[in-house]
């Protein structure tokens, strides 16, 4: 697995991730909280399932030059 996911993009899945995680404790209190689960562990691996398939990458890093 190659980290697909870039540093800005893992700042907002964290406090997204956070976000709705917190909607266990305050708010409607209800299970759908552990949504917030998914973009937090993305977050913390570096890399999103959905992105590789559809061959996105936000890393930043420069792939070589096939020639």
């Amino acid at each position: 697995m190659t980290r697909n996911v870039g540093k800005i993009d893992r700042l907002l899945r964290i406090i997204v991730g956070l976000a709705v995680l917190s909607l266990m404790f305050v708010g409607p209190q209800t299970m759908w909280g552990l949504l917030g689960l998914i973009p937090l562990g993305t977050a913390l691996i570096g890399w999103c399932p959905p992105y590789a398939l559809l061959g996105i990458n936000t890393c930043g890093t420069k792939s070589s030059p096939t020639s």
